[in-house]
């Protein structure tokens, strides 16, 4: 208990470190701008960046030292254009760099005390009016058409083009809907001093280890420098010196700097504070999506009436959270179990995310084996665990409520003793220490399947129909993930009085009986819910990839494969089936190049919708595609079919389409469940959407042994991921690379770290594991070593 009292101690030390900016507002501006940026692609790379650089050297940097200087200091404060905050963005994440510099040129470290940032976007009036009189020439927005004088300013000799190249994969690391809850950020300003006061000790101990943050320290170590003279006021005062924040190494391989920094940090955090380092929704999420497109699309669509849609699908609305879960250690255990037990844990309330029992060792009773589980579910309901001994005797049992902490979210973070509970036994009890991370419970993504069912038979006298009478008989019930039927699909031909013969329609049947026309055909493109909406091809000449566009309120394009956020990043098998799905991304001032807004599993007939404006016009596009797409048998096929420019319903498809289904139908078991399907369809669409999804590495040194992980459904693939790391210290400690496990649905797993480099660790494909409390769940080792920023 000594030991603990004095872990919790260190940790309200840490606290007492005195920081001269509010970071937990500079940090939420700071995600506003990054965003900002980030629909602003352009200035990553190419002539803009070049142009940007320029701009922020030879105006942003003289103005902003002349009207700062105390004889002329302005009265209203100044707005850099976008480009120029850019740079000196940049600049400023390396402080030391940045301090030298500004002193070298401008006699003085040019601060943001009287600057606000271009997102604000209301007092740059001033702003402008002070660059037409210093630079009349110069329009103070980037215009690329302007060409580039020479100019006489001194300018920095600083690489800034690669340390713009270093930050652009930053945000999507900060990019997800719970990284701006004011209790994430709020712990992460704490966790943010306790790494500062690691980082102080060592030097006060002559200790040398390269501090490696999570992500969400990173944000606010970012947020802190970019208060130049804050960040030198505050650094000074602590260890008498700047700190580096060295953003450069970004070689994760066994023991490289990277690599063992993040060993050492854990181990030494943990030591000093008693809690583990890791934490839900702070990890490393793999490499940045690979954009559908690399120019902008800022569709602002066509306003509609405020009419709601005859036909709604309704579904529960399910929250979702990620869980990252660690067995610490057992005291008052019995001599004759020591060394031989495990905890199964599971939740009282199983869900569609999670509802199996699980295998987790425990940290003091497994020589230093580090095991850590990652799995999402919803906030409902205890974790339960149970003690068991190594011939499977259950030995005590304890829970741990997440309520509790989440409805309101109070913390997201629990290390406590649970004392277990055994029947029949009387005495000092058996405790477990369990370490719990959340994330808040943010909006799980609608998730159906299409099943097609066989048509009924009592009017056919069991003779074959064939053509089109018999394709009218079909029709697509549409599930949820409790196997609830929420609508029924058909297609069939118009009933207009003198139909064409490519005239068709989408009719969808409600339980109540109702029947709606949700979709018709006119002969080149399908008009969707009352005409809001148009589904057509696109045509071949079109050269962004895109297969179909969905035009109505919003524009969405369908591309082949797992885009964007599905993309399926290292798993070899999710790669190999890319061909049997389909993403749609949606583009809007807010998204310019894209956000995936559904995922359609041609193969299993499952469909996922991430925004609800999308779950019903989602379901009846996907109906469609599928629909047209499986008319050659395979999607590949499928996709050579579709190079015309019109989505062809020629009659001899039909027929070859009449024949497909009436073979399917001979093989359909129509009281198969769905969840196999269900499982496909997760695994595909929230599998890559894992933070922790690179290969793992355990080292030796710095107290930190070999180790584990299990991931469940949403887990993550093999491979490193990311885009390099920062840090601050020197390097120390030693480790190892490993693959991950995948439990529950074909995940990924078993992975491997090619010739040693962790930029290449891939992971294989794991096969669906049955519930079994009793059961080894596959692990690798430990993923936590990847999860060092950019």
């Amino acid at each position: 208990m000594d030991e603990e009292m004095n872990q919790k101690l260190e940790w309200l030390e840490a606290q007492k470190i005195e920081i001269s900016v509010d970071l937990f507002a500079a940090a939420k501006q700071q995600l506003l701008f990054l965003a900002a940026v980030d629909r602003n692609r352009w200035l990553y790379d190419g002539p803009a960046l070049e142009r940007a650089i320029y701009r922020y050297n030879a105006y942003w940097l003289p103005l902003l030292a002349k009207y700062t200087e105390s004889s002329s200091i302005c009265e209203e404060p100044l707005v850099p254009p976008l480009d120029c905050e850019w740079i000196w963005h940049c600049h400023r994440l390396n402080p030391v760099r940045y301090k030298t510099d500004c002193e070298e040129l401008y006699g003085r470290v040019l601060d943001n005390s009287n600057v606000l940032s271009s997102v604000n976007g209301t007092c740059k009036s001033l702003t402008e009016t002070l660059w037409g009189r210093l630079y009349p020439t110069e329009p103070y927005d980037l215009d690329l058409d302007k060409s580039m004088s020479k100019t006489e300013e001194k300018t920095t000799t600083y690489d800034l083009v690669s340390a713009v190249k270093r930050q652009c994969p930053f945000y999507y690391q900060v990019s997800r809907p719970h990284v701006d809850n004011e209790v994430f950020l709020q712990e992460a300003v704490a966790r943010y001093k306790a790494f500062l006061y690691l980082i102080k000790r060592n030097r006060e101990r002559s200790v040398k280890l390269f501090c490696v943050p999570t992500y969400d320290i990173d944000l606010i170590w970012h947020t802190h420098q970019l208060h130049a003279l804050s960040y030198c006021k505050d650094m000074t005062e602590m260890i008498g010196k700047v700190l580096e924040h060295d953003d450069t190494d970004s070689d994760r391989s066994k023991g490289k700097k990277l690599d063992t920094g993040f060993s050492g940090t854990t181990a030494l955090w943990e030591e000093t504070f008693g809690v583990r380092y890791w934490k839900a929704g702070a990890m490393n999420r793999g490499n940045t999506p690979k954009a559908v497109t690399a120019s902008p699309y800022g569709f602002l669509g066509k306003k509609l009436t405020a009419e709601e849609d005859v036909v709604v699908i309704e579904s529960p609305e399910v929250q979702v959270i990620e869980v990252i879960l660690e067995i610490v250690g057992v005291k008052n255990l019995p001599d004759a179990y020591k060394g031989k037990v495990f905890v199964v844990f599971s939740k009282t309330q199983p869900d569609s995310l999670f509802n199996a029992e699980r295998k987790l060792s425990i940290l003091s009773e497994s020589c230093g084996e580090k095991m850590v589980a990652m799995f999402k579910c919803e906030p409902t309901g205890e974790l339960r665990f149970q003690l068991m001994s190594s011939k499977s005797r259950i030995l005590g049992l304890a829970s741990l409520s997440l309520s509790e902490f989440l409805f309101p979210v109070s913390t997201l973070s629990v290390e406590k003793w649970l004392e277990l509970t055994t029947p029949g036994k009387k005495g000092k009890g058996i405790s477990l220490r369990v370490a719990v991370s959340l994330t808040p419970p943010i909006p799980s993504p609608t998730v159906l399947h299409m099943v097609q069912t066989r048509p009924s038979l009592k009017d056919s006298c069991f003779f074959p129909l064939v053509g089109k009478a018999r394709l009218a008989k079909m029709f697509t019930r549409v599930v949820d993930e409790n196997e609830t039927e929420v609508m029924s699909l058909q297609m069939r031909n118009s009933n207009d009085a003198a139909p064409r013969g490519d005239a068709r329609q989408v009719v969808g049947v409600k339980g109540s009986g109702g029947s709606y026309v949700l979709a018709e055909y006119n002969g080149s493109y399908w008009s969707l819910l009352d005409s809001k909406w148009s589904l057509k091809q696109r045509r071949s000449h079109e050269t962004d990839g895109a297969l179909f566009e969905i035009m109505g309120e919003r524009m969405v394009k369908v591309y082949s494969g797992r885009k964007l956020e599905y993309e399926p990043k290292h798993c070899v098998k999710h790669r190999s089936e890319q061909d049997s799905f389909m993403t749609a991304v949606e583009f809007s001032k807010e998204h310019p190049y894209g956000k995936a807004v559904g995922l359609l599993d041609l193969k299993s007939g499952s469909f996922e919708a991430n925004e609800g404006w999308f779950v019903l016009l989602g379901v009846v596009s996907a109906f469609i595609l599928s629909d047209l797409l499986k008319k050659e048998g395979s999607f590949v096929a499928a996709k050579e079919t579709v190079e015309g420019n019109v989505i062809k319903e020629e009659t001899e498809v039909l027929t070859d389409q009449v024949k497909l289904e009436e073979e399917t139908m001979m093989n359909v078991d129509v009281t198969t469940p769905v969840e196999v399907e269900a499982e496909k369809i997760n695994d595909a669409a929230k599998c890559y959407s894992s933070e922790l999804n690179a290969s793992t590495r355990c080292g030796d040194g710095c107290g930190v042994k070999s180790g584990k992980m299990i991931e469940e459904e949403g887990g993550h693939c093999g491979g490193c991921g990311g885009c390099g790391g920062c840090g601050s210290g020197c390097s120390g400690g030693g480790g190892r690379c490993g693959g991950n496990g995948m439990t529950k649905s074909s995940g990924c797993g078993g992975g491997s770290c090619p010739g040693g480099s962790c930029g290449n660790c891939s992971g294989g494909c794991g096969n669906m594991i049955k519930n079994n409390a009793n059961e080894d769940v596959p692990v690798a080792p430990e993923a936590l070593n990847d999860a060092v920023t950019a």
